[in-house]
């Protein structure tokens, strides 16, 4: 049995993230699906940048729609809503069979409205009401201002996938954010059952001090920050609270794990898959990643419930003169100015490819 096989059937739901026209044409994902235990895919704007500016697979989609008079912002959802759109029917049974707990896909607002609440609510709504499918998430950053957006989307009945987030802080807040969505629609006499994921980030962590740490305490940081992630998620679920949520008829919002790569070449290249395989959570990798799992990883059980030993090693990197919440903030600011530049490529791509088709 293969290792993304065992990871599924121990409850961690399996992500790709990644999506291009070739993967779809190609039957390539429909193949993940199928073979290797896939059940989501998440996306943002350096993939698609990469994937849109950076081959011929898209010409012939967009030189119909450059000679619409679309902006580079237009073309790019219309581009991309189209791939989401094929990679949502491909999830379908899984999103049926799972009563609507797994097979979602990811499309992000414009990271330039991370810190603009109205906006982000506004462009959520519109998106999800143009694609048109229910297992389509919509990815709103966890910042302080995309946190009523959260709130505001969630009692809409726009399906969220929180993102930007890095401490337990962040994700407690977006939860919270979720749950007031959720007690909102109950006030209102609204069915409360809108589903939602929150994306915590974990090799950044050890990308950005792995030079500054003992060799005892490199490539440790993200995953104890995953552990007590995980334990903040398993004791919310658990409390009268989202227990009276739940009895309305809500679902639990889960915790997903990304940016799951190994960043640092003396790392094992499926570490992080391997230390956070975790119950009622998703894992969301890169195409290489889950294929390096399925040839060579290891399943060695789930994460304790009590987040294991990730205090020891908390306090250890605070030793080492980490400072975490300093950190986290960090992270996520320099994390929402990359997707803002990744954004700024991807529409300066498809500009240039649309003045060469036209």
């Amino acid at each position: 049995m293969k290792a993304t096989e065992q990871l599924h059937d121990a409850g961690q739901s399996l992500w790709i993230d990644d999506i291009t026209r070739d993967m779809l044409d190609s039957g390539r994902l429909a193949a993940m699906i199928a073979e290797l235990s896939v059940t989501g895919l998440t996306s943002n704007p350096t993939i698609f940048e990469k994937a849109i500016g950076k081959g011929s697979d898209y010409d012939a989609a967009v030189e119909p729609l450059v000679r619409k008079g679309l902006s580079e912002e237009e073309l790019f959802f219309e581009l991309a809503l189209d791939d989401l759109s094929r990679a949502a029917d491909l999830f379908l049974p899984v999103f049926k069979r799972t009563a609507g707990v797994d097979g979602f896909v990811s499309l992000e607002v414009s990271p330039l409205l991370a810190y603009d609440s109205a906006a982000t609510i506004a462009e959520a709504k519109r998106l999800y009401a143009k694609a048109g499918k229910p297992n389509l998430f919509i990815k709103i950053p966890g910042t302080k201002e995309g946190l009523p957006a959260i709130e505001e989307a969630t009692f809409a009945g726009v399906p969220v996938n929180v993102t930007l987030l890095f401490s337990t802080n962040d994700y407690l807040a977006a939860a919270e954010a979720y749950m007031r969505g959720l007690e909102k629609r109950v006030a209102a006499g609204l069915d409360p059952d809108v589903r939602s994921v929150a994306s915590v980030f974990i090799s950044r962590w050890d990308r950005a001090i792995v030079e500054d740490v003992p060799d005892a305490l490199k490539n440790k940081l993200g995953i104890a920050i995953g552990q007590q992630a995980y334990r903040a998620y398993r004791q919310l679920i658990a409390s009268d609270r989202w227990q009276r949520l739940e009895n309305a008829g809500a679902r639990p919002q889960r915790l997903l794990f990304a940016s799951t790569s190994s960043k640092d070449k003396r790392a094992h290249d499926t570490l992080y898959i391997e230390e956070l395989a975790a119950p009622n959570t998703v894992n969301t990798m890169p195409e290489d990643t889950l294929r390096a799992f399925a040839d060579h990883g290891k399943f060695g059980g789930v994460l304790a419930a009590d987040g294991g030993d990730c205090d020891a090693v908390l306090a250890a990197h605070a030793t080492a003169g980490v400072d975490v919440a300093a950190l986290a903030a960090k992270l996520q600011a320099d994390g929402a100015k990359a997707f803002v530049a990744s954004w700024h490529d991807l529409l300066k791509s498809i500009g240039t490819k649309s003045k060469a088709l036209a």
